[in-house]
């Protein structure tokens, strides 16, 4: 591959971790279950994505020529129209990872009670971005900071870093008109954080989309696996449910744990079009469940097609999990070349499936030729 498609497919940082790019392509044919995957719903998904990267500033011209095609042909392309298109704009690469980072999870949108106004219940706030919080690019941390922080705060004597999870639910926020919704449960809220993303049921039948707007820059630390290093759940037992057995079963030692994930999410209110679509990704279009796909992008452009195989997850037909997948979204733990987390749609079903998503796999990247 030359250095140049690497830059454009691959981030700056690309390289570290151990792994390395095949130099030779693979043979579409080569790809496991490449033939059976129905290639029309990726296709309907890569459209999606496609007048996006087209507006991009600075797009390279293989994906523009790409997604054109794309636009021009019918969004109800067959399986096998879809597969041709793939295998004539593309070719694919795959990605040897370090032994210990290639995992696929799985995340959704919750589906939560909630009301516009404090009271009856519903008393834990859910915040809009504040008007104080600056972004830190990558690398560019005032001197003495630690260099995974992505925020601060703006103060009259410049930047300090931004308030952490414990200090804005115990109400340093409280009273900035921030709060554009309250839900019944910390649990919830905390949920609705690490997803990125809700539903809300308002008391009157409405209901209000949520998206990720920010977050307060502290990195994303699982609590899970905290859980699992202090002998309190066995690593076989660490769901989301049973996450969330284990802190609700002492309100008050679940608080805890949770602070100690510093890392805050602020949210914005979907328009009504955005809100009928779905729920959002990063790359700012609607995520199709079991297509999406979150990524760290540092080594992969939002909007690409990734092939995922995951032998041991298995999908709707009990196959192994086979799938080509579209990058259209991003998350605080998903960090590496070959780490990835599926969309599986919204409410309890999709939250189901997602809490028990955790397989190794194998990405194989596609490129436009």
């Amino acid at each position: 591959m030359s250095g140049e498609l690497w830059r454009w497919q691959f981030g700056a940082s690309a390289g570290p971790g151990g792994f390395a790019l095949d130099k030779t392509p693979v043979p579409f044919s080569a790809i496991p279950g490449w033939p059976a995957d129905d290639h029309a719903a990726a296709f309907t998904a890569f459209r999606r994505s496609c007048e996006k990267l087209i507006a991009s500033p600075g797009i390279d011209a293989p994906i523009v020529a790409a997604c054109r095609t794309a636009l021009s042909l019918t969004p109800r392309a067959s399986p096998d129209e879809a597969r041709g298109f793939f295998e004539t704009h593309f070719r694919a690469c795959h990605i040897t990872p370090a032994p210990e980072g290639a995992i696929v999870t799985g995340y959704f949108e919750p589906e939560l009670e909630g009301s516009l106004e404090p009271g009856g219940g519903f008393d834990v706030p859910v915040y809009a971005v504040p008007d104080d919080l600056a972004l830190i690019a990558e690398g560019e941390a005032p001197a003495g900071w630690p260099n995974d922080l992505t925020a601060a705060r703006r103060t009259p004597n410049g930047l300090v870093p931004y308030y952490t999870r414990r200090e804005i639910e115990e109400g340093v926020l409280k009273g900035r008109g921030l709060e554009i919704v309250f839900l019944s449960d910390l649990c919830d809220v905390f949920v609705m954080h690490v997803q990125g993303s809700g539903r809300i049921l308002l008391p009157d039948g409405r209901a209000m989309r949520i998206g990720f707007a920010g977050k307060n820059g502290y990195p994303y630390s699982s609590i899970g696996k905290r859980l699992v290093a202090r002998g309190d759940l066995d690593p076989a037992e660490a769901s989301l449910s049973c996450v969330l057995d284990w802190l609700r079963a002492d309100r008050e030692r679940g608080r805890r744990l949770m602070w100690e994930n510093k890392s805050f999410v602020f949210f914005r209110v979907l328009d009504e079009v955005e809100a009928a679509k779905g729920s959002h990704g990063a790359l700012g279009v609607p995520l199709t469940p079991g297509r999406s796909l979150a990524v760290d992008p540092r080594y992969h452009r939002l909007g690409l097609p990734i092939w995922v195989s995951a032998p041991a997850l298995r999908d709707e037909q009990d196959r192994p999990f086979d799938r080509l997948m579209i990058a259209q979204d991003t998350g605080s733990a998903i960090r590496g070349p070959v780490r990835g987390d599926i969309f599986w749609g919204t409410g309890v079903e999709a939250g189901h499936i997602a809490g028990e998503t955790r397989h190794r796999c194998d990405f194989y990247i596609l490129i436009p030729n």
